[in-house]
């Protein structure tokens, strides 16, 4: 496997697909994926001659299943290993829900010289948990709930929470494909449950606003407006708002795990937007 080692000791499992020259395109995934998360992403901007590299983050897919780390400062800095290893520049950062959060912090502390552009997808910023400060965020009990599930049978949950929720299937209209509720699945059993408990806490109560009002580069901001998971009105126009120079697009009737539900749409809008 490729993997690079961090400076305390983690290996961080990645992908690098494409010409060294190209432009290259870093994907974060979600909660409680891995990189296979982004395949329709990945294959798509590889034939469009993009340079596309993704890894899976410590405690998840490949990477190494240790028991401390699982934080947003340590999530970003194993990003910068990865890059800087790479020494990947001009580059356009691309994250998913929690790791919309990763994306965002990487750029704001590690990734100035070296990004070009940055794409916030369903993504946990600007914060998650509901305080004074946050009225309209989720309550504490959500996150407590969410850990208790895991501790109870992460297997079981897991499968219910791709069957309803995280891909809108629970919705009327919704046509579930089993193999995308299993595939998730997979991925999320990949993982050390240690590491997607306690990665709870990193993606639900980490404040993104001071990262967000310091970037300075394009940023695409995208969400569906029936997302179950990161609920959009305290989401992404508030992350929109606090970035200096956003671009706001909303999908209707567009649940959280857009990427694979609309890949066709989110791959022709973040195509569109590099080539700007």
């Amino acid at each position: 496997m490729t993997t690079i080692t961090t400076k305390d000791g983690v290996h961080i499992f990645y992908k690098d697909w494409g010409s060294k020259t190209a432009q290259p395109m870093v994907f974060h995934h979600g909660w409680p994926l891995c990189s296979d998360d982004w395949d329709a992403q990945m294959l798509y901007f590889l034939s469009k001659g993009y340079r596309v590299v993704a890894h899976d983050r410590r405690g998840h897919g490949r990477s190494s299943q240790v028991s401390d780390g699982h934080d947003m400062d340590h999530y970003a800095a194993d990003v910068a290993a990865v890059v800087e290893h790479l020494d990947l520049r001009n580059t356009i950062h691309i994250g998913h829900s929690t790791g919309g959060g990763e994306a965002a912090r990487y750029v704001a502390h590690h990734g100035k010289e070296r990004v070009a552009k940055l794409v916030l997808i369903s993504a946990v910023a600007p914060l998650m948990l509901k305080t004074t400060a946050n009225p309209g965020g989720l309550p504490m009990e959500a996150f407590d709930g969410l850990r208790k599930a895991i501790a109870a049978g992460r297997a079981q949950f897991y499968l219910d929470f791709a069957s309803g929720p995280f891909f809108g299937y629970n919705r009327p209209d919704a046509k579930p494909s089993q193999a995308v509720i299993w595939n998730w699945w997979r991925q999320g059993m990949m993982g050390s449950i240690k590491a997607q408990y306690e990665g709870i806490k990193a993606f639900a109560e980490t404040d993104f606003s001071e990262d967000l009002k310091s970037i300075t580069v394009p940023t695409l901001v995208l969400h569906g407006d029936d997302d179950q998971i990161v609920p959009i009105a305290d989401s992404a126009p508030l992350s929109a708002k606090l970035l200096k120079n956003s671009t706001l697009k909303v999908y209707e009737r567009s649940p959280h795990g857009i990427c694979t539900t609309h890949a066709d749409i989110v791959n022709a809008d973040l195509l569109a937007f590099a080539a700007r």
